[in-house]
């Protein structure tokens, strides 16, 4: 069946047409909020106004006006010169659905996805006839549930649900999507009562509050941003989710409270079986030493439901490398002797002069000799330095690399350096 254009016709009172199609019969069907002696179908089409003829389905004479005074659960046949139009009245008020129920199943263990609904009430059938098939067929009548739940965006908004629309009493139970909170559903309708204007307590239904049990999380990361330039993948924002080690960063589970009760949090390293490190907080801080992509995944959960996501980190390999020459000038332009590098996480570096005096030592990467001695500025010229450092990647069970005794990750750099005045 479909629906159609409006079709001529009219009720003095308040009332819902509808165009009912099938392959062989076109019925209107008019439901009429409540009969009486005065309501009045009226045909509203084109016509001579001299051949009109109103019977009713069994062909007995009704009346030759237009306005016709109709009568319940009754089909009318009216001929305009000689064309036939077919409707059938129902006085929806007689037909009222009523609900002495509706809840949701107290079935928490199941309500983790969906929540079925159940209701106890009486959905009277609107049935109608066709004229020339004699087959007797029923409108659907739809009903609509409506709850609030939670949604996550960059933070949890409470919101009303999508609309659900069932058709009654064909389905049962009813089945809907999970709040993320605590919420009332409310069954609405049908749509007939809502085309007539019609509002009553019998087809407005409103229970006690559910309690929700669905979990839901949305992890997210800050990385500590580092500014020092010398670094190659340094995190320069606190969204980055990967760059050089030591790699500082606090996790937030955003879970719907207080439906979550407990918190799983579990790091893989490049993708092992188990993890290497838990934590049951709703919020962690990690630093991320060695090189390698980490899966961080949270777990989230109470007596009933459990929800899970994940971030993957990515830690940048080690690398470090000394320049030949500085120039503190105080120009702000290459003033230190520093090394270039990233995910160094054990730094030491010493600076002797041509006759092997220690004139200056450092243990941070992010930091270098500035061409000064105890206060001095230091006579331009060359200078020797030692450095030792690890990587993020370094693995003592690892081979010799070459002839050196350095292992994978391990870093042993000598050579000069040249101290350049210039002018300022």
């Amino acid at each position: 069946m479909a629906q159609s254009t409006q079709p001529p016709f009219s009720v003095n009172q308040g009332y819902f047409a509808q165009r009912i199609i099938s392959s062989t019969d076109t019925v209107t069907v008019i439901l009429i909020d409540s009969i009486n002696s005065s309501t009045e179908v009226s045909y509203t089409g084109t016509g001579t106004g001299t051949g009109i003829n109103w019977t009713d389905y069994s062909g007995n004479f009704k009346s030759n006006q237009p306005d016709l005074l109709p009568e319940d659960a009754t089909g009318y046949v009216l001929d305009v010169d000689g064309k036939k139009s077919y409707i059938w009245v129902i006085d929806y008020h007689k037909l009222i659905p009523t609900f002495t129920s509706f809840a949701a199943e107290d079935k928490p263990n199941d309500q983790c996805k969906n929540v079925n609904l159940t209701y106890i009430g009486d959905i009277p059938l609107l049935k109608y006839k066709a004229f020339i098939s004699g087959i007797e067929y029923t409108l659907p009548r739809k009903f609509t549930i409506n709850y609030q739940t939670q949604e996550w965006t960059d933070k949890w908004n409470t919101i009303s649900a999508p609309t659900t629309e069932i058709t009654l009493p064909t389905k049962y139970p009813i089945t809907v999507t999970a709040p993320l909170c605590d919420t009332k559903f409310t069954l609405s309708g049908d749509q007939y009562a809502e085309g007539l204007g019609f509002k009553s307590d019998s087809i407005l239904i409103s229970k006690n509050e559910y309690t929700a049990v669905a979990v839901e999380c949305h992890p997210t990361s800050i990385v500590g941003i580092r500014t020092a330039l010398n670094e190659n993948d340094r995190p320069k924002n606190t969204t980055d989710i990967g760059g050089s080690a030591p790699l500082e960063m606090t996790f937030s589970s955003n879970a719907n409270l207080p439906v979550t009760e407990f918190y799983k949090w579990e790091i893989y390293k490049d993708g092992a079986a188990e993890p290497y490190i838990t934590h049951n907080d709703e919020n962690i801080n990690n630093t991320f030493t060695g090189h390698g992509t980490y899966k961080v995944k949270i777990t989230v959960s109470n007596n009933y439901c459990s929800n899970a996501d994940s971030i993957t980190v990515t830690v940048s390999e080690s690398y470090i490398k000394a320049p030949n020459v500085f120039t503190p000038n105080g120009d702000g332009t290459n003033d230190e002797f520093r090394v270039a590098y990233k995910s160094i996480i054990s730094f030491e570096a010493w600076v002797f002069n041509r006759w092997g005096r220690q004139v200056y030592h450092w243990t941070d990467p992010q930091k270098g000799w500035d061409g000064n001695i105890n206060g001095r500025k230091a006579t331009p010229g060359a200078y020797f330095y030692i450095i030792k450092a690890l990587g993020s990647d370094f693995d003592p069970a690892s081979a010799p690399i070459g002839k050196t005794k350095l292992r994978l990750g391990e870093y042993l750099l000598k050579g000069d350096i040249n101290l350049l005045r210039g002018t300022n």
